[in-house]
């Protein structure tokens, strides 16, 4: 009996144990969320919608009506281009982990490996996420919205004389040798420079306006001003095109921002709230330091605020808490309209539509002031205990971007022009880019 007893218990285990391990291998395996997917499906929308039609409008309506197929054009044909160039290998220099390990130094720290170029290994089973929760291709496509608004918002640096087909290739290696690598620093993860230093970047202060805002800045030293500027007139000519995309862009912030907590969580929720907090009161700030300097505020003023105050709570706005937010896109309305004015007019380089102006000093206002406000102490989310030190961090990430981005952005754009020119004609330009470079008018005689 006792034989026979045991015998049955070897055969019972035998059937159960291996239903156990299943159980367990069942538990391990990562299952996809819907309701994050749903979220980081609509997220990826609301980004793309912030270039096109956004960005288009927003920067459309302030050139001169000879310019504005021109400036959307641009839009357009970016959203083409990095799109293929990110599945083709931006997505691998930016996000490969291939070789990098925390606290070591090496060329993946700064570039990432090409163990997913071509999306090689990517199906619809392949699940990513905080915790593998949502499709990965979900997760390629949201990073690709990203890659496309950064070199599209250095076009109103040098709007109204670029040639196109310098720009693209200008785009392309830009892309390829500043943002992907810039991308892979601060977000890859373990390794990756910019992150073993402890940056805070939430959803690009750093990857996409610091970046943007310096190579536009760079851009349009390069190129040189617009034919007249500054004496002659060159006033928006369709301000209510600005005011829409500018509506746009606030509404498509919220999957910007948002979208980065990657999940459908309180994270994302309060990231949602300090975005409009911040962008209320950048708004605010712009156009009452415009209306206290000039006498009167505008339409352009205030859009321009709103933008403003979208870029600086970027960086923030997943460890920032409400009053953080009120003080950040305050204090960036306010610098943000004193550079694009008076630093512009006083320093005399022609940022046709202030890309640094508005992008690059909002980035830099809000990146350090993330160290600031992430601190549980001052209302923060973030695990910041020393705010001096953590300040010192967010200002080497800055300078390393800034060094970084003007160099490399600054060899590509004159070995550009040695080899084809950057800019077109002064006849070109009297023209209008419209005519000139495509053909075709985005007026009426």
């Amino acid at each position: 009996m006792t034989l026979r007893k045991f015998a049955g218990l070897g055969a019972l285990l035998s059937i159960v144990m291996p239903s156990l391990a299943m159980a367990a291998d069942e538990v391990a395996a990562p299952v996809l969320n819907s309701g994050d997917t749903a979220w980081m499906l609509t997220s990826t929308a609301l980004v793309l919608f912030m270039t096109i039609p956004g960005l288009a409008l927003f920067y459309g309506g302030m050139v001169r009506s000879k310019n504005i197929l021109s400036v959307m054009m641009q839009c357009f044909a970016i959203t083409g281009l990095i799109s293929i160039l990110w599945v083709i290998y931006g997505y691998s220099i930016a996000f490969d982990t291939t070789g990098m390990e925390q606290g070591v130094v090496n060329f993946n720290s700064f570039f990432g490996g090409m163990g997913k170029a071509f999306l090689a290994g990517v199906t619809p089973a392949s699940i990513t996420g905080p915790a593998a929760l949502f499709p990965e291709a979900v997760f390629i496509t949201f990073q690709m919205t990203f890659a496309i608004i950064t070199p599209a918002l250095i076009v109103g640096a040098f709007a109204e004389r670029m040639k196109f087909s310098a720009m693209l290739i200008f785009m392309a290696i830009w892309f390829t040798l500043v943002y992907a690598p810039i991308a892979h620093m601060v977000w890859s993860g373990n390794g990756g420079l910019l992150w073993d230093w402890g940056v805070l970047d939430f959803a690009g202060g750093t990857v996409v306006h610091i970046n943007a805002g310096v190579a536009g800045l760079v851009a349009c030293i390069v190129l040189g001003k617009r034919k007249g500027y500054p004496t002659t007139p060159m006033a928006p000519h369709n301000l209510g095109y600005t005011l829409i995309g500018a509506a746009m862009l606030w509404i498509g912030w919220f999957g910007f921002n948002a979208g980065s907590a990657a999940a459908a969580n309180g994270t994302a929720g309060m990231a949602m709230l300090v975005t409009q907090i911040a962008t209320a009161a950048a708004a605010l700030g712009w156009m009452f330091a415009e209306w206290i300097t000039h006498g009167k505020p505008s339409a352009l003023g205030i859009a321009s605020g709103v933008v403003a105050g979208l870029v600086a709570v970027t960086p923030a706005a997943g460890t920032v808490g409400p009053m953080g937010a009120l003080v950040i896109g305050l204090v960036a309305g306010v610098i943000c309209f004193f550079c694009a004015t008076s630093l512009k007019r006083k320093l005399g380089y022609d940022d046709s539509l202030d890309a640094f102006g508005v992008h690059g000093i909002g980035g830099i206002v809000g990146a350090i002031l993330t160290g600031v406000f992430a601190a549980p102490a001052l209302g923060g989310f973030g695990t910041v205990t020393d705010v001096a030190a953590q300040v010192w961090i967010q200002c080497k990430g800055v300078g390393f971007t800034v060094i970084y981005t003007a160099i490399v952005t600054y060899v590509i754009l004159k070995v550009l022009d040695m080899v084809m020119g950057l800019r077109v004609t002064e006849e070109e330009e009297a023209v209008g880019l419209d005519l000139a470079q495509h053909n075709e008018r985005g007026y009426n005689l």
